[in-house]
């Protein structure tokens, strides 16, 4: 049956709602109170077109699994739409053009950086403002970049390093780099494969990714794209939910799937200030967690914000203890900020820590977790609990060059996360984004390996860097642009 774009905006109340979805009617009167990222998004789309906002973040099906049958009302007569409605949805369409026209080729990216600059261009304003906010006066986030240029190398001369192996375990698992794809939420705002490009992407090159719990793509489309090997290695990154039975659920889940471990989001019991972010206003329906788990969304101070309220913040030692008995996978404590917090989690008997200020989203002026490793390792080494099997320290954050990560790798790290890069260039390019910054990063290292006099990664020792400027941070004081009122794609306001 069809159905004229007038007669769907009669219906345009709450108690009497209709929304269009791919020129499709719904009656979503009924579900209004049970969507779990809250009813005001479907209010305010009542008797229109939400397939914009509603495309991003839903995996195909979606509305065929949640209503049932009888709320499909028909196809819409296309012939019925307003010229306004649809100048307004060729605009759209045509910004979305603009954005990705006349992008470099793939090959023309010769770094992160380069990556960075095209996905800025192809982004939307709310996309780039999630994927590159940072707290408050993004301290921490340049930290987290700054501290890479007060360490520096002690080259090895006369080494044989014609070969170079950069592979190593990461959990037991065998990993092609010293590197994994560290979580990042609401993948599907760059592309419309969300986190599955990095799934593909991590096949291809034989390295790890952890899967978030904000993922745009439900946790069961991820390890549904690896591929006929079982490839990649996946880990789970949790956020704990305040309801402790769908946290149990969640654990459960991932184990089903395959997930090898679980990372525990411990740095966060707040969300930090990402005015950045907060200057858009959120109009997606969250992620996937939220659209399972009932919660509400709110959307006046962006997208980090609005994704984010079922987290618990009375998460403590004692909910460690409590995961330990409720899972057999390795359990890691995600956003360990000092030495003491990471000797405790040591002794508590957990597989590890990743050293992590968030990317410098959550408290401003956090150190940076290479910082942090230094002191990490001297007080685990003092303590007889490091190096020792059964328990592995990672680091994130402000990695972009090959060097970054070598100079961690002999600091003492197991393994580095990056993630914002890999978002950047799956924006722009798909998975080919990704395995080509993935490309950019192991030339950078087995160059820079054969310059330091390191064949493998165990020849990496703390003796080839120098780190006695490694303390000396700047004032920290922001800078003009800090400071300066800024729209989400940089310009000035």
């Amino acid at each position: 049956m069809k159905i004229s774009y007038q007669e769907v905006s009669k219906h345009n109340t709450r108690e009497d709602c209709y929304v269009i979805l791919y020129n499709k009617v719904y009656d979503m009167s009924e579900f209004i109170p049970h969507h779990p990222g809250g009813p005001q998004i479907i209010v305010k789309y009542a008797g229109k077109d939400a397939t914009a906002v509603f495309d991003p973040v839903h995996a195909p099906g979606t509305i065929e699994k949640h209503l049932p049958k009888e709320k499909f009302i028909g196809e819409l007569d296309l012939d019925t739409v307003p010229q306004e409605v649809r100048d307004a949805a060729n605009a759209a369409q045509k910004e979305e053009e603009d954005r990705r026209k006349n992008i470099p080729p793939l090959s023309g990216c010769l770094n992160l950086f380069d990556l960075e600059l095209v996905g800025s261009r192809v982004l939307s304003n709310m996309a780039w403002a999630y994927y590159s906010s940072a707290a408050d006066d993004m301290a921490t986030y340049n930290e987290n970049r700054d501290v890479f240029r007060r360490i520096w190398f002690r080259p090895r001369i006369l080494r044989n390093v014609k070969n170079i192996d950069l592979s190593t375990r990461i959990l037991g698992h065998h990993t092609t780099l010293p590197i994994y794809i560290t979580a990042t939420a609401l993948g599907r705002l760059g592309h419309p494969d969300g986190e599955m490009n990095l799934t593909k992407a991590a096949a291809r090159e034989g390295i790890t990714q952890m899967v978030p719990t904000l993922a745009s793509c439900s946790a069961e489309e991820i390890a549904g794209a690896r591929d006929e090997n079982g490839a990649p290695t996946q880990f789970f990154q949790l956020y704990v939910n305040s309801d402790r039975r769908v946290a149990e659920e969640m654990i459960h889940n991932a184990e089903k799937l395959g997930f090898k471990g679980i990372f525990v989001t411990v740095d966060a019991p707040q969300l930090g200030r990402r005015e950045r972010d907060m200057r858009t206003h959120f109009e997606d329906s969250g992620s996937d967690v939220q659209k399972k788990s009932g919660e509400d969304v709110q959307r006046d101070e962006g997208a980090a914000r609005a994704i984010s309220s079922f987290i618990d913040p009375s998460l403590d030692w004692n909910d460690i203890v409590w995961m330990k008995s409720v899972t057999r996978l390795p359990i890691i404590l995600k956003g360990v900020q000092c030495w003491e917090d990471a000797v405790m989690a040591a002794e508590f008997g957990l597989a590890g820590v990743v050293l992590s200020n968030h990317g410098g989203r959550q408290l401003d002026f956090a150190r940076s977790s290479v910082e942090i490793l230094a002191e990490t390792v001297d007080a685990l080494k003092e303590r007889g609990l490091f190096p020792r099997p059964g328990f592995e320290i990672f680091v994130d954050g402000g990695f972009r060059r090959g060097t970054d990560v070598l100079k961690a790798i002999a600091m003492g790290a197991t393994a580095v996360g990056i993630g914002r890069p890999f978002l950047y260039a799956y924006s722009a390019y798909g998975p080919d984004g990704v395995v080509h910054a993935l490309r950019l990063l192991r030339a950078e290292m087995e160059m820079n390996m054969r310059l330091i006099g390191a064949p493998t990664l165990k020849d990496l020792v703390p003796e080839m860097v120098d780190l006695k400027a490694l303390h000396h941070r700047g004032s920290g004081a922001p800078t003009s642009d800090d400071t300066t009122v800024f729209n989400p794609k940089g310009s000035k306001i």
